[in-house]
């Protein structure tokens, strides 16, 4: 595995050509993105995508994001382009997120995890364009961790999680979302969001009106799914995560739990004075630093992590959802 330290707004040319020469032979790329760092294959090259569950332990029915760079490259994966992914695509493209459609011909199924969809997505990451573009051709990347783990924000995390699985780690910094891509099903009478995620549901209803949410949507693990992150149980740390409803709940399992390996995440003022970390009360803010910590919590092989529950409103989705599947058991 090569680690390279590259600019993450302004890449340099030379890394990005050494990085897209491995993709095209079939090798894998992890890359920051603005939500969390990737794991690039050849996104229409079914050997190189294998390569991607093999590296993850990933079962092959679990879909994979094909990243490019806008709606024209967009559309030639997709069978059919209806005015609604138009007007969504138009409106957070590039960014934070993740378009359902009908899977085009000449997608490979192993792509889809098996299914008649296909996951799109256009970055908006400068070192993530600057490969989509060299490449020439869309980029399947899933997160780049270890399947059902903690995803990664930093190419430490990377290295940690997937080591010389890995051909080229490109270490452009920490990633300025922290948290992956909403995935939005657009092939129904009414655009449904699967995954909340990067761009919130208040935000996404401001373009549709009438844009639905299924909440908590679980998959059995190997049953086919249109998106990923519909497992039950993923995004999970090592150590158990117990979720406290409040200061006083948190204080009380803080008594409870006494003399283990411990670790205490807060976000609220009242909460503060019995946390080892201290997350922002703002969701963007809360988003960018929850995997962060949670590896940190890892690292310091915590046994049990005590997590103040955030507000419960439509901009804390996203988190709620996170801390719900890395809390399965």
């Amino acid at each position: 595995m090569k680690l390279v330290t590259i600019h993450p707004e302004h890449p340099d040319p030379g890394d990005i050509d050494a990085a897209a020469r491995i993709l095209g032979a079939g090798g894998l790329v992890a890359f920051p993105t603005e939500t969390v760092y990737g794991l690039g294959a050849r996104g229409l090259d079914p050997d190189a995508v294998g390569r991607i569950f093999r590296a993850k332990g990933r079962p092959r029915s679990h879909p994979l994001i094909l990243h490019v760079l806008g709606e024209d490259e967009a559309r030639e994966l997709a069978l059919g382009w209806n005015e609604r992914t138009a007007e969504l695509a138009r409106a957070f493209w590039p960014g934070p997120l993740t378009l359902v459609v009908d899977r085009a011909p000449h997608v490979p199924a192993e792509a889809a995890g098996g299914g008649a969809s296909i996951a799109l997505r256009a970055p908006i990451h400068p070192v993530a364009r600057a490969l989509i573009a060299r490449l020439g051709e869309p980029i399947a990347a899933p997160s780049a961790n270890r399947y059902q783990t903690i995803s990664p924000t930093a190419a430490a995390h990377v290295v940690k999680s997937l080591g010389d699985a890995v051909d080229m780690v490109l270490d452009g910094g920490a990633c300025p979302g922290g948290i992956e891509s909403t995935v939005v099903d657009v092939r129904g009478p009414r655009p449904v969001v699967l995954r909340p995620g990067g761009i919130d549901l208040p935000t996404l209803r401001s373009v549709v009106r009438d844009i639905e949410m299924h909440v908590a949507s679980d998959v059995a693990q190997n049953a086919a799914r249109p998106s990923p992150g519909m497992d039950a149980r993923h995004y999970a740390p090592r150590g158990r995560i117990l979720l406290a409803d409040g200061p006083a709940h948190l204080a009380h399992l803080a008594r409870e739990h006494r003399g283990s390996a411990l670790a205490i995440v807060a976000h609220s003022d009242e909460a503060r004075s019995l946390a080892h970390h201290v997350l922002p009360g703002d969701p963007k803010g809360y988003e960018r630093a929850l995997f962060t910590t949670l590896h940190a919590c890892d690292d310091a092989n915590a046994q049990i992590i005590l997590i103040e529950s955030p507000p419960h409103d439509e901009r804390w989705l996203a988190i709620h959802d996170r801390l719900r599947r890395a809390a399965s058991t």
